[in-house]
């Protein structure tokens, strides 16, 4: 009988210590349907071609690279002139030409030239930057805004940009639509830079 009664307070709390387990909660995520049925449509562009063949961003790269080439030249202008008169100042100094003052004179004013160089460059060769920075963010912009009505009017479902350092790797040479894009986009390109102008 003892052997009876331990068997049972045994089986009992086999059964209470299995209802105490705590049940598991699974959360099921909701199934995303497909979108779109039949064959997606994917292509690319390459990157690069749209500084080579798209009319506008030549056109704007071509403005912006002689004010590159100007300002270029007038830094070179100015340093000369200032080599010029350091020159001038040195042969005057080694020839014994020169009083102190005069010294000085010449002294302060090559700090002065050197001040105002320094000020040009950072001014006008900051302000190109800007310019060529702001530009090219614009001409981006436009770029993806226009990509939008070309993928609408070629059925495109995905267009991706191709290009040095990017995400892929390969893509079929069958998916590329550079030619094709930036036809339309040269044909867009009153509307571009009107956009680009507000």
């Amino acid at each position: 009988m003892k052997i009876y009664l331990t068997g049972l307070v045994f089986c009992s709390l086999m059964i209470s210590s299995c209802n105490d387990t705590k049940k598991e909660v699974v959360i099921e995520s909701p199934k995303v349907e497909s979108r779109k049925l039949g064959e997606l449509k994917i292509a690319f562009y390459e990157q690069d071609s749209m500084k080579l063949h798209f009319e506008y961003y030549k056109k704007q790269d071509s403005l912006l690279s002689k004010k590159q080439l100007a300002f270029q030249g007038k830094l070179n202008e100015k340093r000369k002139s200032m080599e010029t008169y350091y020159m001038s100042y040195m042969q005057k100094a080694q020839s014994n030409l020169l009083s102190q003052v005069e010294a000085e004179a010449y002294q302060r004013n090559l700090q002065n030239q050197e001040a105002e160089l320094m000020k040009y460059q950072e001014e006008q060769g900051g302000k190109l930057e800007k310019e060529s920075i702001s530009l090219n963010e614009a001409i981006f912009k436009k770029i993806d805004s226009f990509s939008k009505s070309f993928c609408e009017k070629n059925n495109i479902d995905l267009l991706l940009i191709h290009g040095p350092g990017g995400q892929f790797n390969y893509i079929s040479p069958e998916m590329d639509v550079t030619n094709d894009f930036v036809a339309f986009l040269n044909e867009s390109q009153a509307e571009i830079e009107n956009d680009l102008k507000k």
